[in-house]
């Protein structure tokens, strides 16, 4: 329906547009033909009046038409000498007219009914001689209304091919969105991986369906994205979740109880996971946000053995939450591996910061440090599943996190630097 109503409303505008077309046409035609019918009997009178002034002469003192001036003479033309009327026939009902125009010694041209009236002045010693002449304007309006209505009728015929012209445009152009119409309609829920695929672009529907195939993609992307999160916090939180189940069926299978610090440090860990996930889920960077990098490093470091690098005064773009979410699992998972010693550094490199998680450990495997943040992917006890999360956290975060196989564990956040307020 709402394909069916944009064509209709492009064939009415085409319509619309051409009938305004039509019209100024058809009225300046019309124009331009009457002022050169009007022209054309201007002319033929004075031609007329010319041939009867050139047979009118002076002779014995008396004002005579020759023999052959006199046969053009009769009903539409008249040559009148000291006001009385020397040769020709006047009608009736122009009898005053041409009287008027032959007693005013000028020559004029006036209207009379559907007659043009031409009076010319003949000079002729010792007499006032007028010449007047009549053209029949029927033939001309005739022709003009004729023309009028030939205009009328091609400029309906226009009107009517131009909208059907359209029609047929519109519809040949919209059938590439009725095909994509009708292919969204078959994709089943199932079937993210579909694309219209309507090949190279041959005009601006075209265009439109690669931007809607690059639109599906990036879709299909963030729901795969979507389904890795959600795989990533079932993982992250089955976890500690074993744990706790182990210890609550050891201490059951013993008879004794369990001690409170193993179920209270399962716990800080189950609830530093929740939060690290959701800030993953919800994390943005706000214009403003601004956090001291040393005092947030000293909170994610919370008390453990890690020696601590990072000039005075660094303040990131991120807020100091964030920034312990992205480094506490970096730290726990250098604390991890390392053989005697965890460290953390920062070094401001233009417009960003880079902190480097170091420990004296393995290290990365080159072969694998592309593909130590997917989940599943560890190098010793554990899941795997601390690295995706803090790569998610810092893409949300406008941060970007990396892996570094240089012998020993080593991994590098670059946070984006707050801007200074002088």
């Amino acid at each position: 329906m709402a394909v069916t109503g944009f064509r209709k409303r492009v064939v009415a505008l085409t319509v619309l547009i051409a009938t305004a077309v039509v019209a100024v046409l058809v009225v300046v035609s019309h124009v331009l033909l009457s002022r050169v019918t009007d022209a054309d009997a201007h002319d033929l009178a004075r031609t007329r009046a010319e041939a009867v002034a050139a047979n009118v002469i002076a002779k014995g003192g008396r004002v005579v038409v020759t023999e052959n001036g006199s046969e053009a003479l009769d009903e539409v033309a008249w040559v009148y000498a000291d006001g009385r009327l020397l040769d020709g026939n006047v009608p009736p009902s122009l009898v005053d007219r041409v009287g008027e125009l032959a007693g005013s010694g000028r020559s004029q041209t006036v209207s009379a009914g559907d007659y043009l009236l031409y009076a010319r002045k003949v000079p002729v010693d010792g007499h006032h001689v007028m010449v007047i002449v009549r053209v029949d304007l029927t033939p001309y309006e005739t022709s003009e209304q004729r023309s009028l209505t030939l205009s009328l009728i091609l400029g309906g015929l226009a009107i009517l091919l131009a909208g059907g012209v359209a029609h047929l445009v519109v519809r040949r152009a919209l059938r590439v969105v009725h095909e994509m119409a009708a292919l969204a309609d078959e994709w089943g829920h199932h079937e993210p991986g579909r694309r219209f695929d309507l090949g190279v672009p041959r005009d601006e529907f075209g265009e439109l369906g690669r931007t809607l195939d690059h639109l599906l993609e990036r879709v299909d992307n963030a729901l795969a994205d979507e389904r890795r999160l959600t795989d990533e916090i079932a993982h992250e939180l089955r976890t500690p979740l074993t744990v706790l189940r182990a210890e609550a069926q050891l201490a059951q299978l013993s008879g004794g109880s369990v001690p409170p610090e193993a179920v209270l440090g399962e716990v800080d860990r189950l609830d530093a996971a929740i939060t690290t996930i959701l800030r993953a889920a919800r994390a943005r960077t706000d214009a403003g946000t601004r956090c001291d990098l040393r005092s947030a490093a000293r909170q994610a470091i919370a008390g453990r053995a890690v020696e601590v690098a990072i000039p005075p005064k660094v303040e990131a773009a991120v807020a100091a939450d964030v920034v312990v979410s992205l480094l506490s699992p970096l730290l726990e998972n250098g604390l991890r591996h390392a053989r005697s010693r965890v460290s953390i550094t920062a070094r401001v490199k233009g417009e960003a910061i880079v902190v480097d998680v170091l420990d004296d450990g393995p290290g990365f495997d080159p072969a694998e440090v592309d593909r130590v943040f997917e989940a599943g992917v560890t190098g010793g006890d554990g899941y795997g599943l601390g690295l995706p999360v803090v790569r998610r956290l810092a893409a949300s975060a406008g941060a970007e996190v990396r892996a570094i196989a240089d012998g020993r564990g080593h991994v590098e956040v670059t946070l984006p630097a707050a801007r200074s307020t002088a």
